[in-house]
């Protein structure tokens, strides 16, 4: 039950004739022209604007999450855009949807795992003792490890050397990363098999290095995917290939049915 005088109220914007202010900044004057997309999604999390560090952190984390070719995600908006071209929204809505646990959306697995294991960042901890009962448990309840191996990135996701070097080069490369580097190795030694640190692995870790609740981090793939999902579907309305892909799926799925019966059956 809504109480009249409980106060409801937002620091996140606020404007009226005149004026547009954003976390305490003149929208006009003190945003516009001065933050570039990735640096207004930092400042979206933290209410404040990044530093030079954070801000190519950050960036190069988003930018990793845009684009990944004609993925899962990618074949639902471009199916929704076939069956309703008149919402746009709709399909990139339809593609966001599916940025689960096993693709894009594995982020914030990776940081709660990570965040649970080592709630305050130690340097010099025992990463191996941490990541050993980690590895156990998911292997104990037959789930997959967020954030390691990848369905054909092998023997490594060449995304993430690139990042742990920015995450060098920005001072990021921390104890999280760390923990996730000691957990792929435990599970490539139980499993009999590489499970490298792969993108969505390193950027859950980042998150923890930057101080970001593991409950937003799907967030950072929702803001970065949307912006590829938009391309796909202007690339769908030049070049369609959604019809070709739906009628190829049929034939294959029924042919079946379309069979001459075996002699004897």
């Amino acid at each position: 039950m809504t109480r009249p005088d409980k106060p409801i109220q937002t620091g996140i914007g606020w404007s009226d004739a005149s004026s547009i202010t954003i976390f305490g900044k003149d929208f006009p004057s003190e945003i516009l022209g001065h933050l570039n997309l990735g640096d207004m999604g930092f400042m979206e999390l933290t209410g404040r604007v990044p530093n030079a560090q954070e801000s190519r952190m950050f960036n190069a984390m988003v930018v990793t999450l845009v684009e990944h070719g004609i993925t899962p995600s990618a074949l639902v908006a471009r199916m929704t855009y076939l069956g309703a071209p008149e919402s746009l929204q709709g399909a990139v809505a339809a593609g966001l949807n599916g940025l689960g646990t096993v693709f894009v959306g594995s982020i914030e697995g990776a940081a709660k795992m990570l965040s649970e294991a080592m709630p305050t960042a130690l340097a010099g901890a025992d990463l191996a003792a941490l990541a050993r009962p980690i590895v156990a448990s998911f292997h104990a309840e037959k789930r997959i490890v967020p954030g390691i191996g990848h369905p054909f990135h092998k023997p490594i996701d060449p995304r993430t050397p690139r990042l742990q070097a920015i995450a060098q080069e920005t001072g990021f490369d921390g104890p999280y990363l760390a923990l996730m580097t000691a957990i792929s190795t435990e599970a490539t030694l139980r499993s009999g098999k590489p499970l490298p640190v792969n993108a969505t692995g390193a950027i859950g870790a980042l998150c923890c290095e930057m101080g970001f609740d593991w409950k937003i981090c799907r967030g950072l793939g929702v803001m970065a995917r949307a912006v590829g999902l938009v391309g796909h579907i202007l690339e769908e309305s030049r070049r369609p290939m959604a019809a070709e892909i739906w009628h190829s799926i049929e034939a294959r799925a029924t042919a079946h049915f379309h069979e001459p019966p075996v002699p004897g059956d």
